[in-house]
Parts: C-alpha cells; structure tokens; sequence
C-alpha cells in the first residue's frame, strides 16, 4: 500500500515529463496560476521537491541553470531514487531533519503534480491526458481537507464545476483554477 503512493506519485511526474516535453519555445507563455509562466510552474515544482523530500532526504541533483526540460528531466530519477529508499511505511528519519512520514506527504506532492501538469498543459496549449484514478483520488483526498487547504491559502478559492465532471476539471476547479482557462 505505502509503495502503491511512490507509484502513483512517479506515474504523475511521468504525466509532467510529457507536458515538458510539450513546452518547446513557449517557456515565457502565461499560466493559470497568475504569478507564474510556463518555466515558474515547471522551477516550482522542482522547488517543492527540493524543499519538501529531496534536501531533506540528503539528494542534491546536479541540474543544470537554464534548461528547465533538463532540470525537470534529472529531478525526475532523484525523486523516485530518493522514494526507493524508503522502509515499508515509507517513515523515514533523514539526518538533516525530523522523521518524514513520506505516506502523508507523497500524495500531496502528488496532487501538487498533477495540478501543476494541467497548469503547464493549459499554458502551453499541450495535449492533456491524465490518469483519471490519480485525478480521482486526488480530487477525494482534497475534497476531504478542503478546510486546510484554504487555510494554507497554497490555491485560489474553488470554481464551480457540474457534479457530472470529470475527475481532471473537479480537481483543478476544487484548487482554484478556472477550468475554461486558456492562454491569451
């Protein structure tokens, strides 16, 4: 079961990887999330991946400066080589902080992935294919912590979608965005 969340979280950043691969000359173009391009979203989810389970699990990949495609490309074998060392209950005690309850945190990460991936797909005009049970379940377990979620003030507030949406549009409009998004 903890494993099934290191899985599921790397089959999201392979959903990333696609859009990067995506982005081409369009790095500058605007994003649903107001204070990011194209480049923040993809510079900020490889920061929240430093900051939350790479550094603290002691991984430090060697990236380069100016290509995120590149940058992106080397985080992706650091997360899951940073995951594969964790013990069954993914609880880890890294030296450099207080033990990680990596079951707790990996699906947030992983929503965090997911929503962002749809930030750059909507960016960039790319093709979105999702896995509809990782939206689904991501959609559940916010909908389930929405009253954090709001505290933290991490996203806008909600828009209202049909109850008859799919698991991608209620996820995305849950955390704030504007799922008739498109770039200008």
């Amino acid at each position: 079961m903890a494993h099934d969340a290191v899985a599921r979280h790397l089959r999201a950043c392979d959903g990333l990887s696609a859009v990067v691969d995506e982005v081409g000359d369009r790095w500058s173009a605007p994003s649903p999330c107001t204070d990011w391009d194209a480049r923040g979203v993809v510079e900020h989810v490889i920061g929240f991946h430093d900051v939350l389970l790479l550094r603290p699990l002691g991984a430090k990949p060697e990236r380069p400066k100016d290509d995120p495609v590149a940058r992106w490309a080397v985080t992706v074998p650091a997360i899951s080589s940073a995951l594969q060392g964790a013990d069954d209950d993914l609880v880890v005690s890294p030296p450099s902080a207080p033990e990680m309850n990596l079951a707790r945190l990996v699906p947030k990460l992983t929503t965090e992935v997911l929503v962002h991936t749809w930030d750059l797909a909507k960016a960039v005009a790319a093709p979105m294919t999702f896995d509809p049970d990782l939206c689904a379940d991501a959609y559940d377990a916010a909908r389930r912590n929405i009253v954090g979620i709001e505290k933290a003030g991490m996203y806008g507030p909600s828009v209202p979608v049909p109850d008859d949406a799919d698991p991608v549009t209620k996820l995305v409009a849950l955390l704030g965005r504007d799922p008739e998004w498109q770039s200008p």
